[in-house]
């Protein structure tokens, strides 16, 4: 009873994540009462079934902010409805507008307003809301212990608001039908597998397996399971342990450590970020199928990548894909730029404006643009490769953006963005273009595989690392020092001999480190064989494997974790 009454009460803090005792308790209460109903002819019952539990997880991680969910299910709901039974262009497309205005609205002040306020009233001296309301604790507001700037942004908003905007916007280019049972759109929007971190579930992809009933078998079963242990592995045994006893240490005080030991941590944290939230992804698979659902795939070695371009095409994949289908393609894609591009840019230019309202930097900025029309009215081949390349560089910068208010996080971006640009450039007139020989590809992965650890010293000053710092008003100062400090401890030289101590010491560290990358560029092919055989091998073999993985990272975790990284986005 004293369990029952913990999983029912909300606890404000750290959300409710894979690693609890208390969800994988819940966990096996659904899926028991979900195999009664797992029926042709009970699925809306079970749906109904799902969508509560889902709302329960949700109210587990997020307390009150449940109602954010329920408002942005309900409006997106009618929205489609409307749409879908609009005969006219324009009254199909004002609805549609309704829809990302909504959503977009909703995400905008829930991650934005603390920080645009305060930029507003640091600048013009005039307080728009007076920094007292901003200081009163959201316990006033949304029954929780929480202060708006400390948090204020509830979890997985991020990610909800994206599949509601994708669900409209596919009936509205007629991809999918609008549901008819609220129920069973609820639970499209909730599923608590992937609710809080993704994948981002695109409706022509989950809508379909809603309507008819899924089969489990054993070797699905198997499966499951072999993602949710592979996932806990990752998440435990690499990004949990690197970062415990390593890379936090490092980028804790940058300026304290030795060049060799600031890019082992960079290197160390590519695995960590990688292995955190893939780990999350396995897990939320693996969880789905249990139930009989297919979540997209997020991950297919992205550190194979042999190009920027290419790395985006295999990283987050579903929010990647997201960006390019409801983003990239509506502003003109790589064909040329449009009012979309405009508005993006011009939000763009606002936003940057009020990260740093500095009047030598507007002015800087505003002749940098102004110089750029000039050349573009003079120079037609300059104007085409602006033209096809800005919508690019918006996607980019905006792909930034979302993770956060942070002048770091833009510079993740548009460094990304300024990556595949060069890259572009550099296979038009590049011999290497054709990768026929093993040692050109793996010259390629490897300037590749640097560059992207180089842009995330931005992206992990950026981010928050403790679940108190979750949600929290960026300190642009800091991060932007934090920044700096890697950069320069990057550029300094370390002697053989400290390099030959640091590498005694975090020995056992650099081993695993090397083990998950190892691990990472193995063949798919391999990886699948595995995977497969797993699946398929008798129950008993895979309860064993399952009970001394979970006890290995159990010991793991009694020294330490961290959270899911992607949950503060």
């Amino acid at each position: 009873m004293t369990e029952l009454r913990d999983l029912l009460t909300f606890h404000p803090g750290a959300p409710w994540t894979f690693l609890d005792v208390g969800f994988w308790l819940f966990l096996m209460g659904v899926l028991a009462i979900d195999g009664l109903m797992h029926k042709d002819k009970r699925r809306t019952l079970r749906h109904v079934w799902l969508l509560m539990a889902s709302l329960l997880f949700y109210w587990k991680t997020s307390g009150w902010f449940v109602l954010i969910l329920l408002f942005s299910t309900l409006s997106d709901y009618l929205i489609g409805h409307r749409i879908e039974r609009s005969d006219r262009p324009g009254s199909r497309n004002r609805w549609l507008a309704l829809s990302i205005l909504l959503n977009l609205g909703l995400l905008f002040y829930f991650k934005y307003t603390y920080f645009l306020t305060d930029a507003w009233n640091s600048a013009t001296g005039w307080d728009i809301i007076p920094r007292n309301w901003l200081a009163m604790g959201a316990n006033q507001v949304l029954g929780t212990e929480w202060s708006v700037d400390r948090i204020l942004l509830p979890v997985g908003i991020s990610f909800y608001t994206f599949q509601t905007i994708s669900y409209t916007v596919d009936i509205h280019r007629g991809q999918v039908k609008a549901l008819k049972r609220l129920s069973d759109f609820g639970f499209y929007v909730s599923f608590f597998p992937q609710l809080v971190a993704g994948p981002i579930v695109r409706a022509a992809d989950f809508v379909p397996q809603i309507l008819r009933p899924a089969a489990l078998t054993k070797d699905t079963v198997g499966l499951a399971g072999f993602w949710i242990l592979n996932g806990l592995m990752k998440k435990v045994l690499l990004a949990d342990w690197i970062a415990v006893n390593f890379n936090d240490r490092v980028f804790a005080a940058p300026s304290a450590h030795s060049g060799f030991e600031v890019l082992m941590a960079m290197y160390g944290y590519s695995l960590q970020v990688y292995a955190d939230f893939s780990g999350y992804t396995d897990m939320a698979i693996g969880v789905a199928l249990l139930m009989g659902y297919r979540l997209p795939q997020n991950f297919n070695s992205p550190y194979k990548a042999d190009s920027c371009g290419n790395f985006w095409r295999r990283w987050h994949m579903s929010l990647s894909g997201w960006l390019k289908d409801y983003l990239y393609i509506p502003m003109g894609g790589n064909r040329s730029a449009s009012w979309f591009t405009a508005i993006s840019a011009s939000f763009l230019l606002t936003f940057v404006v009020l990260l740093y309202p500095d009047p030598t930097f507007i002015g800087t900025l505003f002749a940098a643009l102004v110089g750029g029309a000039i050349a573009m009215s003079r120079i037609p081949r300059f104007r085409r490769w602006v033209i096809t390349n800005v919508n690019i560089w918006m996607t980019m910068l905006l792909g930034g953006l979302w993770h956060g208010a942070s002048w770091n996080f833009v510079i993740w971006g548009g460094l990304n963005g300024l990556g595949i640009t060069v890259y572009k450039l550099w296979r038009k007139v590049s011999p290497w273009e054709n990768k026929d020989r093993i040692w050109k590809r793996a010259v390629a992965i490897l300037l590749t595989f640097h560059f992207i650890t180089f842009t995330r010293i931005w992206f992990r000053t950026a981010s928050h690392t403790t679940w108190a710092s979750f949600g929290t008003n960026h300190d642009l100062e800091g991060e932007w020092s934090a920044a700096n400090s890697v950069l320069t401890q990057l550029a300094s030289a370390t002697s053989w001999e400290v390099i030959r101590e640091v590498t005694s010491h975090f020995g056992h560290v650099f081993l695993v480190m090397g083990l998950g990358y190892v691990i990472h560029l193995l063949p798919s092919a391999w990886k699948s064989r595995y995977r497969v055989a797993f699946a398929t091998a008798p129950f008993g073999v895979q309860i064993v494997t399952a009970v001394a993985a979970v006890g290995v990272a159990m010991a793991v975790l009694s020294a330490g974790g961290t959270p899911f990284i992607y949950f503060q986005f």
